[in-house]
Order: C-alpha cells, then sequence, then structure tokens
C-alpha cells in the first residue's frame, strides 16, 4: 500500500494536471471569444462607414436632382424666350 506522502503527491499531481487542461480549455474558449468580437467589432464598423457613404451618396443625388430640376426650368424659360423672340421678329418683318 502506498505511503500518505505517495498518495498526497499522486492526488496533487492528478489536480494540477486536471486545472492545466481547464486552463487551456479556458484559453481556448477566451480566443475563440476575443476572435468572434473583433469580428463583430468590424462588421459593426464596416456597417457605420457604408451608412456614411450612402448618407454622402444620398446627399449628392439630391444635389443632382435639383441641379437637374433646375437646369430643366432654365431650359424652359430659354426656349420661351426663343419662341417669343422668334414671333416678335416675324411681326416686324
Amino acid at each position: 500500500m502506498a505511503s500518505r506522502a505517495e498518495r498526497f503527491k499522486k492526488a496533487a499531481v492528478k489536480a494540477a494536471k486536471t486545472a492545466r487542461k481547464w486552463a487551456e480549455t479556458a484559453a481556448s474558449e477566451a480566443d475563440r471569444l476575443l476572435q468572434e468580437a473583433q469580428k463583430r467589432a468590424k462588421t459593426e464598423q464596416r456597417q457605420r462607414r457604408i451608412k456614411a457613404a450612402l448618407r454622402r451618396t444620398g446627399k449628392v443625388l439630391k444635389a443632382a436632382g435639383r441641379a437637374a430640376i433646375v437646369a430643366g426650368i432654365a431650359a424652359g424659360i430659354a426656349s420661351a424666350r426663343a419662341n417669343r423672340a422668334r414671333k416678335v421678329r416675324k411681326k416686324k418683318r
């Protein structure tokens, strides 16, 4: 039969091995959680950048739309003036 000291050493070694195994498991789990958190942070940052880009694009499109409306109005006015000028010239002749 093993002495009390040997049994104690054996139990201590077994406990140390078990603790080491659980520490390795905890470390790998922490790494996995860290990678997932980094991935989510990158995704959220990417989504923020995309939303900002869409906002800027929307502003540009609104400005382009306004410019198109103004250009259409200006073209209509110019066309009306040209027609009026043609009628006036015909009457004077």
